[in-house]
């Protein structure tokens, strides 16, 4: 058990999978062969660590991974298609693909299969991503064998930093909008001519004036986040490019 399958073969295994009203069987060859494939798998869905920080990431990430070679990125759990289905939507996580491993048979099969009946769970995927070329294991990054659900090592910025160790991640952007601003029209434009990925948090929809006073100080939008750090407006946004 969490045991590292590096050089070996992925579980050779058939994914019962519903899409729209019919049933849709997948199978290991449909999604590994002649492909490069990172996989990473969770506990479960709509737990907290897998929503709020495991699966944004590699959805974040997604065209990132795709320009260094990756044809698809897959989040396997021990949970049925319905489960899994619903996951996605909430989550709106259109970049990657979700594999229902009900019978927990491809997580058995890569001896990462825990038993989380404590939980009320049963058995569980243990933590753990990796990279697979054509159906081969390449590399493994399995969370450490210890108490509770750590989460250290199968991030999608560790699997990068591998993939790609000279690549630099742009850093994340959100800007506070409201519908019909002209202003905000004209930052979003200056983010998307440099190719830069953002966040849009629209007034009214996603939050209110008082988030945008709480975290930014201010209630003009937009309001513009570069890593963290408070931009401004549209004007500041263009000077902080400009300079």
């Amino acid at each position: 058990m969490l045991t590292s399958r590096e050089g070996k073969t992925v579980p050779q295994v058939t994914f019962h999978t519903r899409q729209g009203d019919k049933w849709l069987d997948i199978t290991s060859d449909e999604l590994f062969a002649n492909k490069t494939v990172i996989v990473f798998s969770l506990p479960g869905a709509f737990t907290p660590t897998c929503s709020s920080s495991h699966l944004p990431r590699y959805n974040e990430l997604a065209g990132v991974f795709k320009q260094h070679g990756v044809d698809s990125i897959l989040c396997v759990s021990v949970n049925d298609t319905f489960v899994m289905n619903a996951w996605k939507a909430e989550q709106h996580a259109n970049n990657i693909n979700f594999i229902p491993d009900g019978n927990g048979e491809f997580t058995k099969g890569m001896d990462m299969l825990v038993e989380k009946a404590d939980l009320g769970f049963g058995p569980r995927s243990w933590r753990y991503s990796m990279l697979v070329r054509n159906g081969v294991v390449e590399k493994m990054f399995v969370e450490p064998n210890k108490p509770g659900d750590p989460f250290e090592v199968s991030d999608a910025d560790t699997l990068l930093k591998y993939l790609a160790p000279d690549y630099k991640v742009q850093e994340s952007v959100s800007v506070f909008t409201k519908p019909g601003c002209p202003f905000c029209a004209k930052a979003k434009q200056m983010l998307q001519e440099r190719g830069i990925p953002y966040e849009e948090v629209v007034l009214g929809k996603d939050a209110t004036t008082v988030s945008l006073r709480a975290v930014s100080g201010r209630s003009t939008v937009p309001q513009v986040f570069i890593g963290g750090r408070h931009i401004g407006g549209s004007d500041d946004l263009e000077q902080f490019f400009a300079s």
